[in-house]
C-alpha cells in the first residue's frame, strides 16, 4: 500500500476465503430457493399474495448478503450502512404502494376469457359438439384442428 492510500483514507481489508465461500453457497441455497418458490403456487393455498411476499423477502436476504460481504459494507462506516438500510426501507415502501394500487381495481378484473372470447369458444364447441353427434367428425380425432 502506497503512501498516497493512506492520504486519501482507502485502507482495503482482507476478507477471509471461507467467508466468501460461506457467502457463495449462501446465494446459492438462495438462488435454488428462489427457483422452487417460483413453482410453487401459493394460490393453490389460498395465498396468492404470498408469491410476492416470499420473492421479495429472499431477494432482499440476497441483496443484504451481497452488500454487506461483497460491497463490504460490514467493515465501513455505519453511516453508510444506515443509508444502504433506509434505501431498502424505501424501496420496500414504494413496492407496497405499487402493489396497494393494483389491487384496488382488482374487483373490476373478469376472471377467465373476456366475454366476447368466452362466447366464441361456446360457439365453437357448440359446432364441434354438432358435427361428431352428426357423425361428420371421426370422435377419435379429438380437437386437433390443424
Amino acid at each position: 500500500m502506497s503512501a498516497q492510500d493512506h492520504e486519501h483514507g482507502a485502507v482495503g481489508h482482507i476478507v477471509p476465503i471461507k467467508l466468501l465461500v460461506v457467502t457463495c453457497i449462501g446465494l446459492l441455497f438462495l438462488t435454488a430457493v428462489t427457483v422452487w418458490v417460483a413453482k410453487l403456487d401459493f394460490n393453490t393455498l389460498n395465498m396468492p399474495e404470498m408469491n410476492i411476499v416470499v420473492a421479495m423477502g429472499v431477494a432482499v436476504v440476497k441483496c443484504t448478503l451481497v452488500a454487506l460481504i461483497f460491497m463490504h459494507l460490514r467493515w465501513d462506516r455505519s453511516f453508510v450502512g444506515f443509508v444502504f438500510i433506509g434505501s431498502i426501507f424505501f424501496v420496500g415502501l414504494f413496492i407496497a404502494f405499487a402493489l396497494i394500487d393494483t389491487t384496488a381495481y382488482q374487483p373490476d378484473i373478469v376472471p377467465g376469457n373476456t366475454p366476447e372470447v368466452q362466447e366464441q369458444l361456446d360457439l365453437l364447441e357448440a359446432d364441434w359438439a354438432k358435427q361428431r353427434a352428426t357423425g361428420e367428425v371421426n370422435a377419435a380425432q379429438g380437437h386437433d384442428h390443424n
